[in-house]
């Protein structure tokens, strides 16, 4: 049985220790451990943030700038990093396709799901940009709500760590990690695997959220493949 995958990476993470733009190794990082999973013909699409350029929520924090210009500016964002995976990938060999929620015929095709379940069919990579298309919503939300629609058999938030904790383990030596835990779980107690509205729209849709550090080589093969000692799973 064939197996599909989204996975959202979040956009500082592009940033590296620079804290804002794109730094180009990890753009190649990234591409490397994708060209892993494309040729273990595991079909992969992709939703990336934007904060590493501007986020809606602190570009309208003082008022001056509405809080929906804000997020459609985050939005604009996020097809900017989509543009540079595109490329990375491509520069790896990769066949890939960036699809926007907003319409910019220039840069890649408006989102179509039939489209993109066909490009994914073909061992396309595709890249899912301009988040829902919609203000007030996150590109969590937006990686839930690609990952439903494609057919996705889990979505991957790529991180900083390997899994879920009880608290931060960057300040708490004592941080039990969450191996495995419940939608309702993650939503009463207020667990931030993802924003509130993507948990339970996850849940709706019955679609595991697994949970990883990106930075480990070959993490996202090795997970997909079965090892979940890698991560944390909200199912």
């Amino acid at each position: 049985m064939f197996k599909r995958v989204l996975i959202k990476f979040s956009g500082e993470a592009l940033a590296g220790d620079e804290g804002h733009g794109i730094d180009t190794k990890i753009l190649k990082f990234i591409a490397d451990e994708i060209k892993q999973l494309v040729e273990n013909d595991i079909q992969v699409g992709i939703v990336i943030g934007g904060g590493n350029i501007i986020r809606g929520v602190s570009a309208a924090a003082d008022g001056i700038i509405k809080r929906t210009s804000g997020d459609y500016m985050g939005m604009l964002a996020t097809v900017i990093n989509g543009v540079a995976i595109q490329e990375a990938l491509e520069h790896e060999g990769l066949e890939a396709r960036l699809q926007s929620a907003i319409d910019m015929r220039q840069i890649g095709e408006s989102f179509i799901v039939r489209r993109a379940k066909r490009h994914l069919e073909k061992g396309r990579v595709v890249i899912f940009a301009g988040g829902t298309g919609n203000p007030y919503f996150t590109t969590d939300t937006a990686g839930t709500l690609r990952a439903s629609e494609i057919d996705a058999h889990m979505i991957i938030k790529a991180t900083k760590v390997d899994g879920v904790y009880d608290k931060d383990p960057n300040k708490y030596p004592d941080a039990v990690k969450l191996e495995t835990l419940s939608y309702d779980q993650a939503l009463h107690d207020h667990i931030k695997v993802m924003d509130d509205t993507a948990i339970a729209l996850a849940k709706d849709n019955k679609l595991p959220i697994v949970v990883c550090n990106m930075f480990q080589p070959g993490n996202l093969l090795a997970i997909i493949n079965g090892d979940h000692t890698r991560c944390s799973i909200v199912k």
